[in-house]
């Protein structure tokens, strides 16, 4: 191994492989070190050195210099060679790592090479991927050749290989369709404020405008709806609610909720929650099936949102006061205080933190634990007779339909 050959070497791996110059002399350096030791000792202080400009070798071992026919020779050339291999590997390794760990959270586009237990392997540019049953939107299937976009979820090394796992159920891959269909936010005009998502289901992406002659809403749809559509295309016809973005919670919540009409948004700052009055006929439309539209708004927003008709809030903000004044040392102004702070039941009352109740009422820490004890108490009483009367109903039912 001369020095014009060592230079070649190392130019053709970091010319094929892509790994740094620096880390292949190194790992050059470390086969002939380790090759030396097993023809003179393990316990040998070896220093081999490599001369980056002209490839040249010297080394020393317990600071008596080599041969420099010595150090590449009689060494045990064989030796030297499997432990660059294995050295490279690793390099090779890392850097694969390093580029695709940069990735994390970018779209990136494969195809698919086969699939495994339901898991998908998809081949991107230099590495085989893995798109999990859990990380494939629900429904969707891929077959061998199929073209495949998906974000990377996660990067780690596993043994002398990479493994790359992909997602397309994280909203981070809803956010970079948008950035691929919709100019405006890829030159900063609208920004994706945040974006909350059921895959396969529904999401509901909050936008925002740094120019007020851009309408968000009206440029992440598209003319005819066709942006909007090559994304929903693309998440398997995933419905997707465009959100106008605000500062304020409560105009913010009012369109986290459409399509359905909002009275009023009452906002419990203590509770970190928000209560939302509708008329009758948009309770079920602000609900949503299952739950899931309020539930989607919820996260958009971070706030708890609980829906009401407002003859149910006053029956709460009556049954409320009436409750907690008969606990021992909770006053009628107190009480008030709590429902107005958004405490509704014994549930709330009972994981209220201590600062802020010694603060209502001027109550001593063991006084409010006191209190807390009791509504937990009361609050078990009430969930026993509510399960009392479920059972009284379903029981009804039953007698109602052996009698028919």
């Amino acid at each position: 191994m001369n020095p014009s050959e060592v230079l070649r070497i190392v130019d053709a791996i970091h010319r094929d492989k892509k790994i740094d110059k620096e880390i292949v002399f190194q790992a050059i350096e470390s086969a002939l070190v380790s090759a030396s030791r097993k023809y003179h000792s393990e316990e040998a202080e070896v220093v081999i050195n490599i001369d980056r400009k002209d490839g040249s070798i010297s080394g020393h071992i317990d600071g008596v210099p080599m041969d420099p026919e010595e150090t590449v020779g009689r060494i045990g050339a064989q030796t030297a060679k499997q432990v660059i291999i294995q050295k490279i590997r690793e390099a090779e390794r890392d850097a694969l790592h390093e580029e695709y760990d940069e990735l994390i959270g970018q779209m990136v586009n494969g195809v698919v090479h086969r699939s495994e237990g339901g898991a998908t392997i998809v081949t991107l540019d230099n590495v085989e991927s893995i798109l999990p049953r859990s990380e494939q939107i629900p429904g969707e299937s891929f077959h061998a050749n199929d073209r495949v976009r998906a974000v990377v979820f996660e990067v780690r090394k596993q043994g002398s290989r990479v493994k790359v796992v992909l997602s397309r159920t994280n909203k981070k891959f809803v956010e970079r369709l948008f950035e691929q269909e919709i100019p405006e936010i890829t030159e900063n005009v609208i920004e994706i404020r945040n974006i909350s998502r059921e895959p396969g289901y529904r999401s509901k992406v909050a936008v925002d405008s740094s120019d007020q002659r851009v309408d968000c809403v009206g440029a992440c749809v598209g003319v005819r709806g066709n942006r909007i559509k090559n994304i929903v295309d693309e998440l398997a016809g995933e419905r997707i609610d465009i959100v106008r973005w605000s500062e304020n919670p409560q105009e913010l919540i009012t369109n986290a909720l459409q399509p359905a009409e909002v009275e009023e948004v009452i906002l419990c700052q203590m509770m970190g929650r928000a209560i939302v009055l509708v008329r009758e006929d948009q309770l079920s439309l602000a609900i949503g099936r299952r739950g899931q539209n309020v539930r989607l708004a919820s996260k958009l927003c971070g706030w708890d949102i609980e829906i009401m008709l407002r003859e149910e809030l006053e029956e709460q903000i009556e049954r409320a006061v009436t409750g907690f004044s008969s606990i021992d040392g909770i006053t009628d102004e107190v009480a008030e205080q709590l429902v107005g702070e958004g405490f509704l039941s014994y549930d709330d009352l009972s994981v209220i933190e201590t600062d802020a109740m010694m603060e209502m009422g001027e109550f001593t820490e063991e006084q409010v634990e006191q209190i807390r004890d009791v509504a937990e108490l009361k609050a078990e009483e009430a969930e026993k007779a509510m399960e009392a009367e479920r059972r009284r109903i379903r029981d009804e039912k039953l007698k109602d339909g052996s009698a028919q």
